[in-house]
């Protein structure tokens, strides 16, 4: 079941959607997108799943979304949101920063002053649509924790193949930058959203609880 609490920031009140796991191995922390909020299907996903399998997923609804405004504010904004909600969370798990296109961009930038164990990034906005020469990697290539990218095969602010190499990326087919499959693709819209969900398992207990020292406990 989740809960919603407020809380301040320094750019007004954040709301905070969090789906606990009963046994925590670690804590996800989601941005939303410029476009939408927390209620977008992958990010209410990773909150569905995710607690079963031993992750409490903590969707941060922003305070310009909370008050109604229809466009984002500045990334700095976004950014010292985000940093002042995760300075009061002080999960006892590892935690990890995460969300889908500006929320993974803002997750990028803020990990290492946030000591974050791991960056998920959904739809990473590489480029504005059709402007290729107008890249964002260095946010992500700036990341010095374990980042998994999982991304639309369609997706029109930067394809899979636009990442480098050694940039792990976990491609949904046929889905596009909100994740969206067409009904006569080869995936049900269930199946991409299945993609997602196991990719940021994988990602959590491989790269993330895997490479915790013995002994440190558990819970939030």
């Amino acid at each position: 079941m989740t809960s919603v609490r407020e809380v301040p920031t320094p750019h007004g009140t954040a709301r905070l959607h969090t789906d606990r796991s009963r046994q925590p191995c670690a804590t996800l922390l989601l941005g939303h997108g410029a476009g939408g909020g927390h209620e977008a299907r992958d990010l209410a996903a990773l909150a569905s799943e995710l607690p079963r399998e031993g992750i409490t997923v903590i969707r941060l609804e922003q305070p310009w979304r909370v008050a109604g405004r229809r466009l984002a504010p500045a990334p700095q904004v976004l950014d010292e949101c985000l940093v002042a909600i995760a300075d009061r969370l002080r999960p006892r798990t590892p935690l990890l920063l995460g969300g889908r296109s500006a929320g993974a961009r803002s997750a990028a930038r803020t990990a290492h002053h946030l000591g974050a164990s791991g960056v998920l990034a959904l739809a990473f906005p590489l480029h504005p649509p059709g402007r290729p020469e107008r890249s964002r990697l260095e946010e992500l290539t700036a990341v010095t924790v374990p980042t998994l990218v999982v991304q639309g095969e369609a997706d029109a602010f930067g394809g899979p193949d636009e990442f480098p190499v050694e940039q792990p990326v976990v491609v949904v087919p046929g889905a596009d930058h909100g994740f969206k499959v067409s009904r006569r693709g080869l995936l049900s819209q269930s199946d991409a959203l299945g993609i997602i969900v196991e990719a940021a398992l994988e990602f959590v207990v491989r790269d993330i609880v895997g490479n915790r020292s013995p002994g440190k406990g558990v819970g939030t």
